[in-house]
């Protein structure tokens, strides 16, 4: 008897490497099969992989249990699984898990019922039947309800022709989730600038050029219709094209302005779909059958069978960035996926990143940039609002100057958006009596008011409790007040002082979801709006033509804590917000109430000149060497014992081995010291550049203690939030 062949599988499970398993007979594999395999009590899905060293005796090997019937994974795919679990410092099976999302879409999709001309004709040929035979006769197959839609019949229409024996039922093959994309289809007239870039863009995919593209363009300059032509070239090759978008709210109107331009809409991909639709659009991409997919950073990880461009749009946003398991960010992971299947990539923002710039800047990324808004359209001019000299009535938060302009933008039919980045009513409850104030009991932080909704809530682990009457500590009734103003706040000051305005607040936990939150986004496109207040999630590339006046509240907010890119994000919210307004032509105005509105931040806002901002940003960061000029790596250790986490921290500082110009800082108290019930201390790893710092680091977990009982250690390799 001939020895067991065997395999290495890797699993979805935070392990190092592959598993050995022994093949059965009859069976043969070859790495990128997807099998299921037994662990423990129960079976898993997972892919076979590159051979490795076995030196197991294959009689103590469990055996390979099932192959599936789906294309393999390719090499490229396989590589890049690797580098991002070597990059990211997690186990290759947890980035597995991320392409494994939905097992069952690796069995083959059942073939589904059809009608087809049996050849023979009905007793009775009524109007209604000779449109449906008029169809069915020419040797094509239909579905019953593609059938009578054709026809313009309804479905009995059909049956009765099926009872009749005139059709007959058949198997047809699953249908595509999308229609292929027809790159002639709805072309749009650009402006010259537009058309050069776009040229520029398309040669490079046409041309095969592996390479990244920064398209920067100016709020309202067209960037989406210029890098549509990418996609028409890449369309034109044959090949499979990802579009990534930031929030999943954005996905509708994007869909719509695909639709216009290739006659069909794209496959979707983020948390919102249905898991029938999520395991159809997993193998029709697998297979090759899917040609174009938008959706939320996790659609990088869906295994295309022959990936020709990969765009991520609004690349500098923060939606980017997963901080749970595997800590990645999906715009400089889209540029390895990019690497490893060698096809282009294309970074979009009217505000790119530092680290973005700096690529381009040093020629390793291709930069091309729209200056100029289409058509008509201007940017709106913008001043600030000094609080020092024009403070709001006692109570309020609307300066005089800005409620003023809002009185005078909707007397002239107009739209006025007021932005404030902090959802609720208020972030802070007290008490007036004993100063108490209302905390989460599970996190270091305020509970936030929603008074629409009449709770106060943790906006960290979402722990809710009935807005009380009295204070819980000394019990005295009606003497809560609300500290400082959130969205609805604002709401409420609004309607006081426009009552018979139109009013929408815009927030990503408003009740009603992500259904509620696109219907409203339509309302406010068709001019059914004339006030909107609303969160960051305003700033997102929305399109609102009748919108000439953006009031931002609290400009501030955000410059005032320890994140290294705390100008950075404030310059780039800001810069997107005030975009909103004079998209569709005419004057708009930009009006940014700042106690402090000589700062940099603020400043070069207001002068309307971002590469002066980006310029000093970037020649302090260098001086620092922060990131992209130096490495920094985050270390979380978390536990349910406070005195436990923080002995443990220590220890493994202790531990870290030495290395020339790498500076380990901490353990100290994450700023959010507390989440979810669990105390967190936090290590900052700074090092340069061109240090390996992910084999440091794993050498110096290799060696140092390991973590005990509810311990948890989580990696962040170039962290973008510092709570």
């Amino acid at each position: 008897m001939s020895e067991a062949k065997t395999v290495s599988v890797l699993l979805p499970i935070p392990t190092d490497g592959p598993y050995s398993y022994t093949v059965p007979e009859g069976m043969s594999l070859r790495p990128g099969d997807y099998v299921k395999v037994p662990l423990g009590s129960r079976e898993v899905a997972a892919v076979v992989w590159d051979p490795t060293d076995n030196t197991v005796d294959p009689k103590k090997l469990r055996e390979v249990s099932e192959k599936f019937e789906c294309p393999p994974m390719k090499e490229p795919m396989r590589r890049f699984i690797e580098w991002v679990a070597g990059y990211t410092v997690s186990p290759p099976g947890m980035v597995l898990k991320m392409v494994l999302r939905v097992p069952a879409a690796l069995d083959p999709e059942p073939d589904m019922p059809g009608l087809a001309f049996s050849g023979s004709s009905p007793d009775r040929l009524t109007s209604a039947r000779q449109a449906v035979m008029s169809f069915a006769d020419h040797g094509l197959n239909w579905t019953k309800s593609g059938l009578a839609h054709a026809a313009g019949v309804t479905p009995s229409v059909v049956d009765g022709l099926v009872k009749q024996g005139a059709l007959e039922t058949i198997m047809l093959p699953p249908q595509a989730l999308q229609a292929k994309p027809d790159a002639e289809y709805g072309k749009q007239e650009l402006s010259t600038e537009q058309t050069e870039v776009a040229e520029a863009l398309s040669q490079t995919i046409s041309s095969g050029d592996a390479g990244v593209t920064v398209l920067e363009g100016v709020t309202g300059s067209g960037k989406t219709e210029v890098y549509f032509e990418a996609l028409a070239a890449c369309f034109a090759t044959g090949k499979q094209a990802l579009v990534l978008i930031p929030e999943i709210a954005l996905t509708a109107t994007f869909l719509e302005r695909f639709e216009n331009r290739f006659g069909t809409r794209p496959a979707e991909w983020h948390s919102e779909l249905a898991p029938r639709a999520r395991e159809k659009t997993w193998r029709q991409v697998a297979t090759g059958q899917l040609q174009v997919v938008a959706g939320a950073r996790s659609a990088l990880y869906l295994p295309f069978e022959n990936l020709g461009l990969i765009i991520v749009d609004e690349e500098h946003d923060l939606a980017y960035k997963q901080e749970d398991r595997v800590f990645y960010n999906a715009r400089d992971m889209a540029v390895l996926r990019g690497q490893m299947e060698q096809c282009p990539v294309v970074l979009c923002s009217a505000t790119p990143s530092i680290e973005t710039r700096v690529n381009a800047q040093l020629g390793r990324y291709r930069h091309l940039k729209l200056e100029s808004r289409f058509g008509d359209a201007v940017l709106p001019k913008l001043s600030s609002v000094d609080l020092r000299r024009d403070p709001p009535k006692s109570g309020k938060f609307l300066s005089p100057v800005l409620m003023k302009a809002v009185g005078e933008t909707i007397e002239r039919g107009e739209q006025a958006l007021l932005f404030l980045n902090r959802r609720g009513y208020a972030p802070l409850t007290l008490c007036r009596v004993c100063g108490h104030r209302f905390e989460c009991k599970n996190c270091s932080a305020w509970l936030v008011e929603h008074r629409f909704r009449n709770v106060l809530q943790c906006h960290h682990c979402g722990h809710n409790e009935p807005t009380p009457e009295a204070c819980s500590n000394c019990g005295t009734l009606d003497h809560l007040v609300a500290c400082g103003p959130g969205v609805e706040r604002l709401a409420e000051e609004t309607l006081d002082a426009f009552p018979d305005a139109r009013t929408i607040v815009l927030s990503s936990d408003m009740a009603g979801g992500v259904k509620r939150m696109r219907a409203e986004l339509d309302a406010i496109a068709q001019g059914e709006a004339d006030i909107i207040i609303g969160t960051q999630l305003v700033a997102k590339g929305h399109n609102f033509p009748l919108m000439t006046l953006v009031g931002v509240v609290d400009a501030d907010l955000g410059l005032a804590n320890g994140d290294p890119r705390a100008a950075e994000r404030t310059f780039q919210l800001l810069h997107q917000v005030t975009g909103r307004a004079g998209r569709a032509g005419g004057e708009s105005v930009g009006l940014l109430q700042s106690y402090q509105p000589e700062h940099p931040v603020i400043a070069s806002i207001i002068e309307g000149v971002p590469e002066k901002f980006f310029s000093r940003e970037i020649e302090a960061r260098k001086n620092t060497s922060l990131p992209p000029f130096g490495k920094l790596v985050s270390i979380i250790i978390s536990g349910k014992d406070k005195r436990e986490t923080e002995t443990y921290a220590r220890e493994l500082r202790l531990s870290c081995p030495l290395a020339e110009d790498v500076r380990v800082l901490g353990p100290a108290e994450a700023p959010l010291a507390l989440v979810r019930g669990r105390y967190r201390f936090r290590l900052l790893i700074h090092s340069p550049r061109g240090f390996n710092v992910q084999n440091w680091i794993r050498n110096w977990f290799k060696s140092g203690p390991k973590p005990r009982g509810n311990l948890r250690v989580q990696i962040d390799v170039d962290p973008q939030s510092f709570v």
